[in-house]
């Protein structure tokens, strides 16, 4: 057939295709289909793949994609990479992605690293950690062997770990090398606070003591608790050491000359934990760079101001039930910024800018991996309803 009749041709048939229902157009289909050749088979799967399977994220500008891309949740996300080699490579240059994804987890993200990779290898670490969680495959059990009566008290610290013990001696330990580094007779010790050059006890004899670990001497000794001290905190820029007892009260030390220089009061019940802490907020109450005292007993967390006034008085109480039949436990850790602190039914946070509980995660699951991968809240997360685990 001569080109200008097949055009005409063409034409008549395209004209005519249009004017029928699709039954009458599949059927014509299926007619041409069954009087093809190879070639024309050949042809016509080369052209429908075109039509069909069109690579929408290879096709799209940079931004619509990562656009698209943060509505994806993570499973979803590390599936489409395996889709082909170019998938993968977007969705791995998208740092906003994978920065929102850790942020789900209750990350802190540091704005600064742009590094879309580094975000993934975070949420893939984290993940993988809470499976072994809940495998219970998640830690390496190894044993320090050298105490001969009850540990009672516990401090890490960079790869080295103090213990205290019923057998009045404590011990600083190499967790990699599990090898006794110092060995000091104390007395019985509740709480073990240590750095490079001494260490600090308190003890259920009502008494603080700092020891120099190179000799084992006893450099200073607290008296004025009238029970047993369960949590200790000090500064030695401030020269000044905080203690928590069953006594009901937080005395303020100084360091050096072991002379009481303040007497908290206000508990009801046993001070289990003191924590001295620079605040890294502001809030009506306190500025950046003040130094802020915590001290909690088993149902209220306490906040007193820690400056060059030692004659404080409390600026808030913080507690989860005003019946007292939520119980918190002396886990509590404050970075300046938040509050977080275990209870009998799970953990709580706040905002140390409003006081404002921001999240509350119940769960055996959300408290180990707080526990193991040092998890840090973020504000602006909203309380959570306990789940199953």
């Amino acid at each position: 057939m001569e080109m200008t009749d097949f055009q005409r041709w063409l034409e008549s048939v395209s004209t005519t295709f249009l004017t029928l229902n699709d039954r009458q157009r599949n059927q014509a289909l299926d007619h041409i289909i069954f009087h093809s050749g190879a070639a024309q088979l050949r042809h016509l799967s080369n052209g429908l793949e075109a039509l069909l399977k069109r690579d929408f994220l290879r096709l799209l500008p940079l931004e619509l994609a990562f656009y698209l891309l943060r509505w994806l949740d993570p499973q979803t996300l590390l599936t489409c990479c395996l889709v082909c080699k170019q998938w993968n490579k977007v969705i791995n240059s998208c740092t906003e992605v994978w920065q929102n994804v850790c942020r789900e987890l209750g990350w802190r993200i540091d704005e600064s690293i742009q590094d879309a990779s580094h975000w993934k290898g975070v949420y893939l670490k984290a993940k993988l950690r809470m499976v072994q969680l809940k495998d219970q495959k998640a830690f390496e059990t190894s044993s320090l062997i050298g105490h001969s009566a009850r540990v009672y008290a516990l401090y890490y610290n960079d790869g080295l770990l103090c213990t205290g013990s019923d057998d009045l001696s404590a011990k600083l330990w190499d967790v990699r090398t599990g090898q006794c580094i110092y060995g000091i007779q104390t007395h019985t010790c509740a709480t073990v606070k240590f750095d490079e050059q001494k260490l600090v006890t308190g003890s259920f004899d009502n008494t603080i003591a700092c020891w120099d670990w190179s000799t084992g001497a006893k450099i200073q000794q607290f008296r004025g608790h009238t029970g047993a001290v369960f949590s200790l905190d000090y500064n030695d820029e401030m020269d000044m050491l905080v203690s928590g007892s069953a006594d009901f009260t937080v005395k303020v030390w100084a360091l050096a000359a072991g002379v009481c220089l303040n007497t908290l009061t206000g508990h009801t019940e046993w001070v289990t934990k003191v924590i001295l802490q620079k605040s890294e907020v502001e809030s009506v109450v306190h500025s950046p760079g003040d130094y802020i005292l915590l001290s909690a007993d088993k149902y209220e967390i306490k906040i007193w101001p820690f400056g060059k006034e030692i004659n404080c008085k409390c600026l808030k109480t913080l507690s989860v039930s005003e019946n007292r039949s939520i119980s918190l436990q002396p886990r509590l850790q404050f970075d300046g910024r938040h509050i977080v602190c275990s209870s009998d039914i799970g953990v709580y946070q706040w905002d140390f800018s409003s006081f404002e509980i921001l999240r509350c995660e119940c769960g055996w699951l959300f408290v180990s991996v707080c526990l193991a991968i040092g998890w840090q809240p973020v504000q602006g997360v909203p309380c959570l309803l306990p789940r199953a685990s």
